[in-house]
């Protein structure tokens, strides 16, 4: 039986009303904030868009949690919005409603409202809210326009727009979300484990917290110096500042520290940081903040083996991140790793990136756990041994280049093997550099905007999926059609010899192009998805090595000729 304490709050909370108008402006001004304990922004396009929806039609949207306290003047973020906000007695902390106040102050703002998720649009025509349209149109109105009532009326007044038939609905819509009233409780206690506690308890429902989310709150700190301390978050967003690699999410950041520690990143984190713990920890004399900061260089020095050695130079490019993880431990233990490991590390990465959990009863938590257990603390040699012995039972076989999804560990290892063709400018020649596919990626969880179809239609079921009939353009200039065109039509800018370069670095060629051209569509799809099935298994072949030995590095075989001379000499 648990003993609960009956320890509580001091003065009950109050109950306050606030027209989503006003809730806004405070927002926006810096009246409302998000302590640094609260889980991260999750809500996609849709829910943002199902909120607003439900705003619209006066449905509830569940009342907030707000914490009443004094708050010094600071610079804040909430989504995509950032405010200087001023010092104060009874600044609001959002304790729950984080999810709803982020997306309806972005929304609603003209600078926040330019990204994702919070780009939201009021269709006149289909009469609903929409995610921002590929083809912005006159009955397509941005929700920082329709808040506004002076911008509303400039925006209608613009006799070129021919909208004015879509005013009486503009206002009627913009009174509504205007006058919304929201429900709130107010607390005021300076407990702040008081107030994580009532976080833990409410969120056991809906949305559960993920591991992260609990642990960043178990170990937040006080809200004093908060800004200034590295967090799982902040953690990823300086590895992906450094790196380019992407934003990294928090449970992967976790798990990475976790795996650095200790040979399970999947142990109770409740007391990781306890004096007992430390005993057992890998670094047992290490504080918090060394954890997070060694975590964050191990981090760094894992994504740039993966970028510079294994060939994955972005994380939607990354088939498991399970074995992120592992690298994470290997490189938190040996950051100086010579050549030779590296190369042992890389036909690791690729075995285990082909075979998938299966070798470990298809379990990633299984796939991590047994992993990160073969990196031995002080041993290098044995830990790089044992982790490609993991992989004896792993067999080569061909990914299904016919069947591709950038969301699968395939189209990510076939993405791979197109990067490593080095694509190139079809205008200029050059090569395409990883800064350009970061530059493109931002805030991607997958490579999808970087993959474009060459036939939408015209084509049989069967060859709609293939790799064939996709294009890998690393490139925000360039749309599919632009670079077709330029592809198909000779660049002035590029030599004839260069110009089979830039071909074959897109799986292309002459004769390829010479099908396109002429309309050939089924027979273009079956000859280039041919060479790129070659293409897969050169690429996989040279990366994975199943057929060479995996001996240990020579330095370490003429350490331990040393060593075994040196007992004999003592034995004489």
């Amino acid at each position: 039986m648990v003993a609960l304490s009956t320890d509580g709050l001091a003065i009950q909370p109050s109950a306050a009303t606030y027209e989503l108008e006003d809730l806004v402006n405070e927002t926006w001004q810096g009246r409302v904030r998000v302590p640094h304990f609260q889980r991260d922004f999750r809500w996609g396009s849709q829910d943002v868009v199902r909120l607003f929806d439900s705003i619209i039609k006066g449905y509830p949207i569940g009342s907030m949690l707000l914490w009443v306290r004094q708050s010094g003047a600071e610079a804040v973020t909430i989504g995509r919005t950032k405010v200087s906000a001023p010092a104060g007695e009874n600044t609001l902390w959002v304790v729950d409603g984080q999810q709803r106040i982020t997306s309806i102050a972005n929304a609603l703002h003209p600078e926040g409202n330019r990204h994702a998720p919070f780009a939201v649009y009021y269709d006149f025509k289909g009469q609903r809210f929409v995610d921002r349209p590929r083809e912005i149109e006159e009955h397509h109105l941005p929700l920082p326009v329709l808040f506004d009532l002076i911008r509303l009326l400039d925006w209608f007044a613009d006799p070129a727009r021919g909208a004015r038939e879509y005013f009486p609905e503009a206002q009627r819509i913009a009174k509504v979300l205007r006058t919304y009233k929201i429900p709130a409780y107010l607390v005021r206690q300076d407990d702040e484990k008081i107030l994580t506690d009532i976080l833990d308890r409410m969120n056991n429902y809906g949305k559960r917290l993920s591991r992260a989310e609990i642990f960043s709150a178990l170990f937040a700190g006080p809200e004093e110096g908060a800004a200034e301390r590295l967090s799982l978050a902040r953690i990823a967003e300086r590895v992906d500042a450094e790196t380019g690699f992407g934003l990294i999410d928090a449970n992967t950041v976790l798990h990475s520290i976790l795996a650095r520690r200790g040979p399970d990143p999947m142990r109770d984190i409740r007391n990781e940081f306890s004096p007992d713990n430390r005993r057992t920890a890998d670094f047992s004399d290490e504080s918090q903040e060394a954890a997070y900061a060694e975590g964050e260089a191990a981090l760094v020095l894992a994504v740039r083996f993966l970028q510079d050695d294994a060939g994955a130079p972005h994380l939607s490019l990354l088939t498991y991140r399970a074995l992120l993880v592992v690298l994470v431990r290997f490189f938190g233990h040996f950051p100086d790793t010579g050549d030779w490991n590296r190369q042992l590390l890389r036909r690791f990465y690729w075995r285990a990136a082909v075979s998938g959990p299966s070798v470990f009863k298809g379990s990633f938590t299984q796939m991590s756990r047994i992993l990160c257990a073969v990196v031995k603390p002080g041993r290098e040699e044995e830990s790089v041994q044992g982790l490609t012995k993991s992989m004896e039972s792993s067999v080569w076989s061909l990914p299904n280049a016919r069947r591709f999804r950038t969301n699968e560990a395939v189209g990510k290892i076939i993405l791979c093997s197109w990067w490593a063709l080095g694509p190139r400018s079809p205008l200029t020649g050059e090569r395409l550099g990883a800064g350009d596919l970061s530059e493109l990626l931002i805030d991607q969880s997958t490579a999808a905007i970087s993959v474009h179809r060459i036939y939408r239609r015209g084509v049989p079921k069967r060859q709609q999926f293939w790799a064939a009939n996709r294009l890998f353009v690393p490139d925000a200039a360039e749309s599919v059609d632009s670079f077709l065109e330029s592809v198909t039509s000779p660049s002035v800018l590029v030599e004839e010899r260069d110009r089979a370069e830039v071909l074959r670095s897109y799986c292309l060629s002459d004769d390829l192009i010479e099908l396109f051209n002429s309309g050939r569509r089924e027979e273009f799809l079956d000859v280039r998805q041919a060479a790129i099935d070659v293409g897969l298994n050169a690429f996989i072949d040279r990366m994975a090595q199943w057929e060479f030995e995996d001996t240990p590095s020579l330095d370490s075989l003429a350490l331990d000729e040393r060593d075994s001379l040196e007992l004999e000499e003592s034995d004489e």
